[in-house]
């Protein structure tokens, strides 16, 4: 299945796709330390951590990986949906759940976050779900929180795995 809207195609990911995916997150891991955010996903890039190269890896081969590809700058997001996470409580009906987001910073492909929470809304609706839910980094300014509360989540719980605090969010479509 692939969606286009515009200039965009969301398309199936594969584990080619994780090198993509991979510099998406070194540009938003540079951005991140730029604005002092270093709490969030560190300081160094992922793509030279051979850890995170194989996670993104198996991510982009998950049967939920979708990567967004614009017509100029090729692939500028990625989302992958599935189970819900292990250190999260468990979902009391059956859900969807956002397992990773990622989305370019340029300029040129501003809103792709938003557009592949928009998709993710679709693909649990074709599902025949009508809960979706997603984890996030609950510290730093709360930025990205609000982000997931503009798509239409509210707060359920927060976490915290080893020091990362999180903030689990729901969302009845």
């Amino acid at each position: 299945m692939h969606l286009i809207t515009d200039e965009l195609t969301i398309r199936r990911a594969s584990a080619a796709d994780a090198p993509a995916v991979l510099r998406i997150f070194d540009e938003v891991i540079a951005w991140f330390v730029s604005i002092g955010n270093e709490g969030q996903w560190g300081s160094e890039p992922w793509s030279v951590s051979p850890e995170r190269v194989q996670r993104i890896t198996d991510a982009c081969s998950l049967p939920g990986a979708w990567v967004a590809e614009d017509a100029e700058l090729g692939i500028c997001g990625s989302i992958v949906l599935g189970d819900a996470m292990p250190y999260v409580a468990a979902a009391t009906r059956p859900e969807n759940y956002v397992l990773l987001l990622i989305a370019s910073r340029d300029p040129r492909v501003r809103g792709i976050g938003r557009r592949l929470m928009g998709f993710a809304d679709e693909q649990t609706r074709a599902a025949g779900l009508n809960y979706i839910r997603v984890d996030c980094y609950g510290g730093g300014d709360g930025a990205l929180v609000r982000f997931y509360e503009s798509c239409g989540y509210t707060r359920l719980s927060t976490f915290d795995v080893e020091g990362w605090a999180g903030q689990l969010l729901e969302r009845y479509l």
